[in-house]
């Protein structure tokens, strides 16, 4: 005899796909035939092969322990790095710190190892995820690039990610950034307004003074943490979220990031002084994820920091 609990990433299902895809000896006819029997049962009721499973649900099978014999399962995510540094857990999300060097999603060259990755392992190793028997996979509600470090926020159910990914459209999800520039500002604290525009194939931007056609407006609004002689730390609050827009945007007013090869003048660099430090959750109305409202989370022990108070920055 087995049972189950359906937890919310396996309700939907029906009963007969369910049992389908977690046991190897339970040939198709036989399990129809129990569930005709009665030998298998939803909340301790006779149920159908097409009846839907709900969350907190109670699957139990009667049969005998050489036909419920689990699948023996193989995932790539377990060949992924146990490293995970989480913010923060509750039922429904995580928020992690990406190192620098991470990526966020597999590619060509790193396709084992990778947050989500780490992540999918995480959740599966502590018994919250399925990947079998659950409709949902865990997400990532938002990205940051492979040199640059900071918040990643992970659903762990649909109803989460939507509203993560509606939330963070609406900028109700603020995202702060620390960066190291060259130089000194010429003001402690300053917004600014440019123009931006992507070319696709080449995946670079261009920042304009002024309006120009497939050009989008930029607000980057920046305050100076601290400085010396050759560089400055800043706090950098994006007023609107595009594409490489803090990096572009300050080397457009002379003060591009450490580090940065593609927009700064270090020929060859690739990792950015940039870091996703802090995020915090300012929600208009009611959701599910309303618990969090007006809670801020930011991270510690960031390199950029330490490397900026040794002036290593030149």
């Amino acid at each position: 005899m087995k049972s189950f609990r359906i937890n919310e990433n396996d309700s939907g299902q029906r009963v007969d796909r369910f049992i389908e895809k977690t046991f190897d000896h339970l040939p198709k006819s036989l399990m129809y035939k129990e569930i005709r029997k009665k030998n298998i049962k939803v909340n301790k009721k006779r149920c159908t092969p097409d009846q839907h499973l709900n969350t907190g649900d109670l699957l139990e099978l009667y049969l005998k322990d050489d036909v419920l014999k689990c699948k023996q399962k193989h995932y790539d995510f377990m060949k992924a790095s146990t490293d995970l540094d989480i913010i923060y857990e509750d039922k429904n999300l995580l928020l992690i710190d990406k190192k620098v060097g991470v990526l966020c999603h597999p590619d060509s060259r790193d396709y084992i190892d990778n947050l989500i990755s780490r992540i999918k392992r995480y959740l599966y190793e502590k018994g919250e995820w399925e990947p079998d028997n659950c409709l949902f996979t865990p997400s990532l509600a938002n990205r940051i690039d492979r040199n640059t470090g900071g918040i990643v926020i992970a659903a762990k159910n649909m109803q989460t990610l939507q509203i993560l990914n509606s939330m963070l459209k609406s900028r109700q999800i603020k995202k702060y950034y620390l960066a190291v520039v060259r130089g000194k500002m010429e003001k402690k604290q300053d917004t600014l307004t440019a123009y931006l525009k992507k070319d696709e194939q080449r995946n670079i931007v261009t920042v304009t003074d002024k309006p120009s056609e497939g050009a989008k407006k930029i607000v980057t609004k920046y305050t100076v943490l601290d400085c010396y002689d050759k560089a400055s730390l800043l706090e950098i609050d994006l007023l609107t979220g595009r594409t490489h827009q803090i990096r572009a945007h300050m080397a457009h007013i002379g003060h591009p990031l450490f580090g940065d090869g593609k927009y700064g003048t270090e020929t060859g660099r690739n990792r950015q002084a940039l870091y996703s430090f802090k995020l915090k959750f300012n929600f208009r109305d009611e959701n599910s994820l309303s618990y969090l409202n007006n809670k801020e989370f930011e991270t510690h022990n960031i390199e950029l920091i330490k490397n900026f108070k040794e002036k290593k920055y030149r």
